[in-house]
């Protein structure tokens, strides 16, 4: 049997706080897991399943946590015992070992079955969670966190947690992340993505209402480990983070009396991007989209862009740990949007508007500085986000140049336009 096990897996917010034993090792893989963690903020709710692989198991005293704690209010239950345990100390973690057994991970969403698809087969897997709670103080939304961990060193990472507006714009490491290039839609009328390393989905309003004016979507996500950012998207990996972000999405909406399921989406997933070959007058393949000077782009920093229909389209250039030495985006979807309303007023004096503006009527805001171009858009759907950002201000001349361009072009792909933008001086 071999030990080495693939670098796949997610993150998604929620969970009951502690640690457990999933199983015993039944599968082989190989490929080698290089994975490390990541925080969250988001927990679920448990289930049960049959302890078919133990034997003779020791009868637990009536005061243990699992004796107290059965059925879908057993994580909180549990988190709120052993944080009494504790003295009430933050968040509570408890740790436990031993099989599988009436575990089930990640707020009762996934099985054993479904934890041995993430990690190859293997089932010798623990489990630290944090149960999905809301804060009484703010007004955040539900978080928690699920961390599986495999022996061999393979973290798979899933957090429920709603996307912070504050924290949306040039910096913000979700959005470099989980709106890269290399993610994929997952489609279906769902609004999400997935790479082989990355997946996200917001859960439907349908479900849970629509959040405030300026608050984000409420989303499970998952990651294992490093952000990669070439073109080699592994399909299978990609499949099985896609699997998992819709069951831990479709537990949590059957945990709030949801009756819409979503539906496995790895058989309908777009073909990975793949780096393009640019031409001075098409950067990003944007026809007419030039660089300051009409020079030639960088044969050697080749861009990756967004396939398919995707809410949020991508061309990323140059990505150094996990961040891009040059991004244009256009946010499609309104829900997403909202992540960069409270930013596009920023920018001070260089403010960027649209020609046929009046101080009664205006199509949108947005900046120029020398490290970012932004400009939000009121369109016939709802707000669009366009923004040229580079890693350092190194790039101001080019990202003057793009802006106005890559607005009007992307604005007519979306139906927003015809928009042309007035660059401050």
């Amino acid at each position: 049997m071999s030990d080495d096990e693939p670098t796949t897996g997610g993150s998604a917010s929620g969970g009951s706080a502690g640690t457990s034993s999933l199983g015993a090792s039944t599968g082989t893989s190989t490929r080698t897991s290089t994975s490390t963690s990541s925080t969250g903020t988001d927990a679920g709710t448990g289930g049960d399943v049959a302890a078919a692989d133990v034997v003779s198991a020791p009868r637990r005293p009536w005061w243990h946590w699992r004796q107290l704690t059965r059925g879908r209010l057993r994580p909180a239950l549990a988190a709120a015992l052993v944080g009494a345990l504790l003295g009430g100390t933050g968040v509570a973690w408890r740790t436990e070992t031993g099989p599988f057994a009436g575990e089930r991970a990640c707020w009762g969403a996934f099985d054993e079955d479904d934890v041995a698809d993430l990690f190859h087969g293997k089932r010798d897997v623990e489990t630290a969670e944090i149960p999905v709670t809301t804060s009484r103080i703010g007004s955040e939304g539900p978080s928690g966190r699920c961390q599986l961990t495999s022996p061999r060193g393979a973290r798979v990472t899933a957090r429920l947690h709603q996307l912070d507006v504050r924290f949306g714009g040039a910096g913000d490491t979700w959005a470099d992340e989980y709106l890269s290039a290399r993610m994929t839609p997952l489609g279906g009328g769902v609004l999400g993505m997935v790479s082989d390393t990355r997946a996200w989905l917001a859960i439907p309003e349908g479900c849970v209402g629509r959040p405030g004016e300026d608050q984000g979507p409420l989303v499970v996500d998952m990651e294992t480990g490093w952000t990669v950012h070439d073109d080699e998207v592994d399909t299978d990996e990609r499949a099985r983070l896609a699997r998992a972000v819709v069951k831990l999405a479709n537990d949590y909406m059957r945990d709030k009396g949801c009756t819409r399921a979503l539906a496995d989406p790895s058989d309908r997933l777009s073909a990975p991007a793949r780096f393009l070959d640019e031409r001075k007058d098409a950067v990003c393949g944007i026809e007419g989209l030039r660089l300051h000077g009409g020079r030639k782009p960088d044969g050697y920093r080749r861009p990756l862009v967004t396939r398919g229909a995707a809410p949020v389209r991508t061309c990323d250039r140059d990505v150094v740990f996990g961040h891009p030495s040059l991004r244009l985006m256009t946010v499609a979807d309104p829900r997403l949007a909202a992540l960069y309303k409270d930013l596009s007023f920023d920018g001070g004096r260089r403010r960027v508007t649209a020609v046929g503006d009046t101080r009664e009527y205006s199509r949108g805001q947005g900046f120029l500085r020398d490290d970012m171009g932004l400009y939000q858009a009121e369109c016939q759907t709802g707000e669009v986000t366009f923004l040229v950002r580079a890693d350092d201000g190194d790039q101001a001349a080019d990202i003057r140049a793009l802006l106005p361009r890559y607005v009007a072009a992307e604005a007519e792909r979306v139906g927003c336009g015809p928009l042309r933008l007035r660059m401050p001086a």
